[in-house]
């Protein structure tokens, strides 16, 4: 996913007072004396010392020193938080994953579409060369090549995912993230199949995206340019292979318990209790690790749901809502209210 300037993005979301706020209390989040609790605090703990805004701080120092069973990780949270629900329902929640896919370190007449490392030029909120320039050659040849896929569709989600393990045809496996974007503005291909009429919304999910592409490749080609955004990868070699894939904040997400979030609105690093209905619903505290390009919003939110076609299949189907509440330290989720 897209990694924003941490710093800046917490002090934005967490001292800017949003249009609309209400704090509840817990008795009023549905299923909460259900969640299993410690491995939230196992989750809050992966990034929470990165929060460096002063009242978190002490918040943090309990939170390492609380016992991880699920009566004392629950009394913390209760403790010092208070839920506060920014915005009005229904929330938007979808999916993502990281890939696992197949390629090669050198192009071969199979593997020949390739993901690349960041050009050194590339500066941070300069538009660059669009995808359907880059994917014409504009950078092609120059060394910056970091692995070749054998289908494009791959190359473009594993873009919209922005990491991935790929099983390289000499037997290695590299781990990929994230590393930069090329300053041009997301849209959504699924969006575009609905404005065509090819699809109706609920028609459009990840499977049905990559189903339609393979079936019409100079077509799905075309469809793909019409999102100019192109993202760059960066090799991650010292991440263990049970460890997710690395966050917006530097450090690996969990599944089922890391969420994209808009950083406009929802601190990184916050508690966020989740109430996704649809087909497979959840109750369940996650924590904003991660952004993305085509998270916006303040219900707005992408729930981890691991690594591997299987977490793929889940993920590529979700696409529910649901409302989404922050957990925020008690004065300053007050701080939110309008005077009076």
């Amino acid at each position: 996913m897209r990694a924003p300037v941490l710093g800046l993005c917490l002090l934005a979301a967490m001292t800017a007072a949003p249009a609309i706020a209400q704090v509840l209390e817990f008795e009023q989040l549905d299923g909460w004396h259900d969640d299993t609790h410690a491995e939230a605090l196992v989750a809050f703990l992966r990034t929470c010392d990165l929060i460096d805004a002063p009242d978190w701080r002490p918040i943090c120092a309990v939170a390492e020193a609380t016992a991880q069973d699920d009566l004392s990780a629950r009394s913390f949270f209760e403790l010092f938080f208070k839920p506060v629900m920014i915005g009005a329902p229904p929330a938007l929640f979808t999916g993502y994953f990281e890939p696992e896919l197949d390629g090669s370190p050198v192009r071969t007449p199979r593997y020949a579409y390739p993901i690349y490392r960041r050009p050194p030029e590339l500066a941070n909120g300069v538009a660059y060369h669009t995808r359907a320039s880059i994917d014409g050659g504009a950078i092609a040849g120059r060394g910056l090549e970091l692995a070749w896929l054998d289908d494009p569709i791959d190359v473009y989600f594993l873009q919209i995912q922005g990491s991935g393990r790929i099983r390289m045809t000499d037997g290695n496996v590299i781990r990929v993230g994230y590393a930069g974007a090329n300053g041009q503005p997301y849209r959504s291909i699924g969006q575009e199949m609905v404005r065509r009429g090819s699809h109706r919304m609920d028609q459009v999910s990840a499977q049905e995206i990559r189903v339609w592409v393979r079936r019409n490749p100079a077509a799905g080609r075309e469809l793909m340019h019409t999102n100019p955004s192109y993202v760059f990868f960066r090799k991650i070699g010292d991440l263990a292979a049970d460890q997710g894939p690395i966050g917006a904040m530097g450090r690996s997400i969990t599944t089922l318990r890391s969420v994209a979030i808009d950083p406009a609105f929802t601190p990184l690093g916050a508690p966020i209790w989740i109430e996704k209905d649809g087909r497979e619903p959840l109750r369940r505290l996650m924590m904003a690790q991660d952004t993305g390009g085509a998270i916006k919003g303040m219900q707005r939110a992408d729930i981890f749901y691991g690594t591997g076609a299987k977490a793929g299949d889940a993920a590529g189907t979700v696409k529910d809502p649901g409302r989404m509440i922050l957990l925020l330290p008690i004065d300053r989720a007050y701080a939110l209210l309008p005077e009076g």
